[in-house]
């Protein structure tokens, strides 16, 4: 698996010497995701040097350095070990509570009033609390990112990553809900009984098929919005994608043939969406058969890779394969979206090295651009549902957002996502009196 390798490599001061360095990196490979010099000495710097790359190739990497003579690996960065030390979030209060008038207002006796007013009119606690500001992002760890069944505590960092996410770009707490346990009903039942503190839900890394039929029951049992992040922000960030990728490559988007490959929580949410959209010709190619039958109830027809590769104008690839699909299956002039983290079905330069017109991967293309926006403008309109025209709503936003060449915006620009909630709140059609 190719992870994010961070080591620090000392190099005798010389011209042309950190190039060098850098050229073996090249030769073997791996992308370079990040240089800086941590420290300068007389005769020598020492840089911390982020390399994408596989996790066992890092002694020959360390030897090839040494080879050169003037340089050599003195050891790995704790730098993301260190971001995560003690977590990634925290619950701080919206007021300073700095006196005894203050705390008497926020806590006893003065919260009794409040507490008082929501009892008789239930509405007032999304004006005089946090509930509608707040976001449950629940897991039971079964499909954390392409790691796969490792667990509820073991995707916490990612839980948290989400949190931190929603605070940062749209003022949203979030809270991560861990629930151990694979039985869909047992983690309905447990979303329903905490519901209550929460203005939305949003699931998260929940394995298919299960994911499908939580997501639905949810939704018809709780008077809050529910989204499956993996389904519907991946699918809001691709619709939005291909809308500027076919407009560059001058295809009609609704009158393309799109195949996709890979038919789970992703794959049907993206072919739901392009459905709604109104794209009608989609094909599409599973391993698991109720993944195909799903497709099918969407309007998609089935057929084999081969088959997909052979006829569609656009790829979208979600299987979690790396290298599934051959340089020698792409053809000219195809859009190539292989959306797999942490690594792709086919890397973009591969892609348009083989004929593709555009490529992209999951590190681009990222649902992190659609889900903030997305429960930032529900709960701003009150929306109980989300429906597809706000979803559709939402990947307009991000395509016309984007700057010249990219497929997508800047996924940290928090006007990004002030647009996307706006989108979201105007397309919202049935908000709460």
């Amino acid at each position: 698996m190719r992870i994010p390798e961070v080591l620090h490599v000392e190099i005798q001061r010389g011209p042309g010497r950190l190039a060098q360095v850098l050229n073996i990196a090249g030769q073997k490979g791996y992308y370079i995701e990040g240089l800086q010099a941590v420290s300068r000495m007389q005769n020598k710097t020492i840089w911390e040097l982020t390399l994408d790359m596989e996790e066992d190739d890092s002694r020959e990497l360390f030897d090839e350095i040494a080879d050169l003579h003037f340089a050599r690996v003195i050891g790995r960065s704790d730098r993301v070990f260190d971001r995560h030390e003690g977590g990634k979030i925290r619950t701080e209060p919206n007021i300073a509570i700095n006196n005894m008038e203050v705390l008497r207002d926020v806590y006893t006796p003065g919260v009794a009033r409040v507490c008082r007013a929501i009892a008789a009119d239930g509405s007032l606690a999304a004006q005089y609390t946090g509930i509608n500001n707040t976001v449950a992002v629940v897991t039971n760890g079964t499909a954390i990112l392409g790691l796969g069944n490792i667990g509820p505590v073991a995707g916490m960092p990612v839980m948290e990553g989400k949190a931190a996410l929603f605070a940062s770009l749209t003022a949203l707490s979030a809270v991560p809900i861990l629930i151990d346990s694979e039985d869909p009903e047992k983690i309905i039942e447990t979303v329903c009984a905490i519901a209550p503190s929460f203005g939305a839900v949003q699931l998260e890394d929940i394995k298919a098929p299960e994911c499908f039929y939580i997501e639905d029951e949810l939704k018809k049992r709780l008077k809050i919005p529910v989204l499956h992040d993996d389904q519907h922000g991946t699918a809001v960030v691709t619709l939005g994608a291909l809308i500027n990728a076919a407009e560059s490559a001058k295809i009609t988007l609704k009158e393309a043939r799109v195949g996709q490959i890979g038919l789970g929580a992703a794959g049907i949410g993206i072919s739901e969406l392009l459905a709604t959209y109104g794209i009608k010709d989609r094909c599409g190619t599973d391993l698991n058969p109720d993944a195909c039958k799903m497709f099918e109830e969407t309007g998609g027809t089935i057929r084999s890779l081969e088959e997909v590769m052979a006829c569609a104008n656009i790829i979208i690839a979600t299987t979690g394969v790396k290298g599934l699909i051959k340089p020698e299956m792409v053809r000219e002039g195809q859009i190539i979206l292989a959306l797999s983290n942490p690594e792709a079905e086919i890397a973009p330069d591969a892609a348009l090295k083989a004929g593709a017109a555009f490529a992209a991967d999951g590190r681009s293309i990222n649902n992190v651009a659609a889900f903030p926006g997305l429960f930032r403008g529900i709960l701003d309109c009150r929306g109980r549902d989300f429906t597809g025209e706000m979803l559709i709503a939402a990947a307009e936003s991000l395509a016309k957002q984007a700057g010249r060449s990219a497929l997508v915006p800047d996924p940290l620009d928090k006007k990004v996502h002030a647009a996307v909630a706006r989108a979201v709140a105007d397309a919202c059609k049935h908000p709460e009196s």
